[in-house]
């Protein structure tokens, strides 16, 4: 038996008034006697056991009546197990988010919440409408057993569920329901993130359900990235947990476990690799197992290829061949024509082309651009300094760069634009480009005497110019991932 309103209860102390007054009317002050009176306590006494019945029932009724006021007022919810229940809508919340993969005593919490679910679902009578709604937004609707074969096969997600967002789907389908009577039960785990917002219930009743745990500690993966997203052919992989102490890892490329190693608190891991293989790779980061399984591993995507071949033309200044030689030396690259460090006067595909030293030549560069292909042109020349913003490019200002300037509508929606300077854009990447607003000078920018040149020029090369080979997209799992640019296929896919 549950109460919607159980502070009504209190009303129920009521019922001591009528056995006060009950009681103060046995009160009896001086006897008189009169000889009038004589026959009228013959009388009494002949009819006082039927009056005293009658007095007692008149106190038992009054009781009963306030006791009955203060039950009704209180709402009660219940099931007599020899009777039924009007028709009810009910609809279930079950919270199979991945903290609800947790083990405690020995069971999952999603175990004990599928248990709840299904004692509910046990009571529902022929005439109810029954819906289960996971944190991920599913819905099963129809008879008890179409709903427990649901639970049955329910598995915990590998991220975080709405469930502020299923409440709201459970409110609307009880109260579309066409029936009076609606309920709304939410199982979960209680967790503080994933309530970040109001959910109004619009009269329907709710009732929530949250275990008594005493969760255990966790070690989780919390990022694990390669670096960069294209290894040509070496590469290193960056990761990090939320241990609390020291914890053994293994890196694993495709089926082979590539390092182990044990990992102390508060600090990132990197490994440095050199597969032997060639081609896109799944790999992951794994710990040890704990009791909440589903964070202990975390997935990445890699693509290993071989070391492209650069050359760096004189247009580009100097510091384009020391950075050259440094990558050479690193085996990042190798010598060669496939891919060209140059000045945009000079420029043709595939290359990493930086703005012209000499503003005479802006007619020229944009007529080399046009030529090669690239939908960009250089436009009116801004002055810093202003930093500039973007991956790898900590503490690097413009002082000299001309405002990017697309040819087409289509031009922008085709790049990526790499950074930002000063609200324009100032590197962008496209289908065998990359293309830089500043000149490679120090006059252009302090990019080259900063220690970011060297590595950004590595990644630049090897995960937009070495090849056809594709880019990586980040995202959480369960969400749906819109088609990237460079992809082949249209229809949008849900991450796992």
């Amino acid at each position: 038996m549950n109460f919607l309103a159980p502070f009504a209860l209190l009303l129920a102390g009521a019922a001591a008034v009528p056995l006060v007054l009950h009681l103060l009317r046995r009160r009896q002050g001086e006897k008189v006697d009169f000889p009038a009176m004589r026959y009228l306590l013959r009388a009494q006494k002949e009819h006082s056991s039927e009056l005293r019945l009658r007095n007692m029932l008149l106190m038992v009724l009054r009781i009963a009546a306030v006791l009955a006021f203060a039950l009704a007022a209180a709402r009660p919810l219940g099931r007599l197990s020899a009777g039924g229940h009007a028709p009810t809508a009910l609809a279930i919340v079950l919270d199979n988010s991945l903290s609800t993969s947790v083990v405690v005593d020995g069971a999952p919490v999603l175990a004990r919440l599928k248990d709840a679910a299904r004692s509910a679902v046990d009571r529902a009578a022929t005439g109810d409408r029954l819906w289960l709604i996971t944190a991920d937004g599913r819905v099963v609707g129809g008879s008890a057993s179409s709903v427990r074969t649901a639970l049955d096969r329910l598995e915990p997600l590998s991220g975080a569920g709405d469930l502020p967002t299923a409440v709201r789907h459970a409110v609307a389908l009880v109260r579309g329901s066409g029936i009076p009577a609606r309920q709304v039960a939410i199982l979960t785990d209680a967790q503080t993130t994933a309530w970040d917002a109001d959910v109004p219930l619009e009269g329907v009743s709710a009732t929530l359900f949250a275990p008594t745990l005493n969760p255990p500690r966790n070690r989780a993966v919390v990022r694990a990235t390669p670096e960069p997203a294209h290894w040509t052919p070496r590469g290193a992989v960056r990761a990090a947990t939320s241990a609390t102490d020291s914890t053994t890892f293994r890196v694993m490329i495709g089926a082979r476990a590539a390092a182990r190693g044990t990992a102390p608190p508060g600090t990132d891991i990197v490994v440095r690799l050199d597969p032997v293989e060639r081609g896109w790779f799944a790999g992951a980061v794994e710990l040890e197992p704990d009791e909440l399984r589903g964070d202990d591993v975390r997935w990445f995507a890699v693509h290993v290829g071989a070391a492209p071949a650069v050359t760096a033309d004189p247009s580009a200044g100097p510091f384009a061949r020391t950075a050259l030689d440094a990558l050479v030396q690193d085996t990042r690259v190798a010598r060669g024509s496939g891919i060209t460090i140059t000045g945009a006067e000079a420029a043709r595909t595939p290359a990493l082309i930086f703005a012209p030293t000499d503003p005479v030549q802006l007619a020229t560069a944009n007529r080399a651009l046009e030529r090669a292909g690239i939908p960009w042109k250089f436009g009116t020349l801004r002055t810093g300094p202003a930093t500039v913003k973007g991956t790898g490019l900590a503490n690097v200002n413009a002082l000299k760069w001309y405002a990017l300037e697309a040819r087409g509508t289509d031009a922008g929606a085709a790049a990526d634009t790499l950074a930002t300077v000063g609200g324009d854009l100032w590197a962008v990447a496209g289908n065998g480009y990359v293309l830089v607003a500043s000149p490679l000078t120090v006059e252009g920018t302090d990019l080259p005497l900063r220690a970011s040149w060297v590595p950004w020029l590595g990644t630049a090369i090897a995960s937009h110019l070495s090849g056809d080979a594709g880019a990586v997209t980040d995202a959480t799992p369960g969400v749906l991932v819109a088609r990237p640019v460079w992809a082949r296929a249209h229809a949008p896919r849900r991450s796992s």
